[in-house]
């Protein structure tokens, strides 16, 4: 079903245009890569606890967690509770006392998940737990110096990016496979996703990052398309930048601002990201 509005108070227009790119998989052959550059030059970031208004609005200190996770497959599992074996009372608030699968799993319309206990995830400690509030995974990550993404869910460190995969057929018959790297925006979450209450990745308030989500989510990145795939992804993100300073006259740019550049702002640079600069 079509839906009356694809923008949300606060927001921006979730169908304004984008640029992409493609280009091929230096460690794969026959896949090729197909990446948001809008997106991934925007300065998103995660701003939980500092100004996230939740996706519940009756419950705006739980972020995005009040769903709980899906996962992906069964080594996702195998990961989360390898780490769920290594976290005590201590780190986890919700600890149910055993770290069996079926102590913090429950199944919704057949897919396993995290529990959700009083409102949000289970491995989530609420504010005023000692440890600090937020994911008990993500805050093992930090606390034993690895990167989150090796600790938590798949869907929950790569929100808001989003993998996505397509068959290619071309006209001679040949083929290949398009990895998508993109924005995971309200759509993401299917019809359930424009009745959320807030979402970060469309809102000026979370594009305040001094690097753009390349970089800052870089380690995430290398892990989706691998180290050749993230490098040649860096070299296009920068090449981007440099357009854009070159279109908005930005200081370090080669010449005046062109007004033609100007026009395409919304086409090169996050709408979010704009409406953020322009406050």
């Amino acid at each position: 079903m079509e839906q009356e509005s694809e923008q949300h108070p606060g927001e921006t227009d979730l169908a304004t245009a984008r640029t992409w790119v493609e280009f091929e998989d230096p460690a794969q052959e026959g896949q090729r890569f197909r990446c948001d550059l809008t997106w991934l030059t925007s300065s998103w970031t995660c701003i939980f606890g500092n100004g996230c208004h939740g996706i519940d609005s009756d419950e705006p200190d739980f972020g995005c967690c009040v769903l709980g996770a899906h996962f992906t497959d069964k080594d996702d599992v195998t990961r989360v509770k390898a780490i769920a074996d290594e976290l005590g009372e201590d780190e986890w608030q919700l600890h149910p006392g055993t770290t069996r699968r079926s102590a913090w799993t429950e199944k919704e319309d057949g897919a396993l998940k995290t529990k959700v206990v009083d409102g949000a995830c289970i491995f989530f400690n609420r504010p005023g737990f000692p440890a600090g509030a937020g994911c008990a995974l993500h805050q093992h990550a930090i606390l034993t110096g690895v990167e989150p993404h090796t600790t938590k869910p798949d869907v929950c460190w790569q929100l808001p990016i989003r993998r996505t995969y397509r068959d290619v057929e071309l006209p001679d018959g040949t083929s290949y496979l398009e990895v998508s790297i993109g924005e995971y925006d309200r759509r993401g979450w299917g019809a359930g996703g424009h009745e959320l209450d807030w979402y970060c990745s469309g809102s000026p308030d979370a594009h305040s990052a001094p690097d753009p989500v390349y970089v800052s989510e870089g380690p995430g990145l290398i892990e989706l398309m691998g180290e050749q795939g993230y490098a040649q992804l860096a070299e296009r993100c920068a090449a981007h930048l440099a357009l854009v300073a070159a279109a908005t006259g930005a200081k370090g740019a080669a010449g005046p601002p062109s007004p033609a550049g100007r026009d395409l702002l919304p086409l090169l640079v996050h709408p979010a990201t704009l409406a953020a600069r322009e406050r």
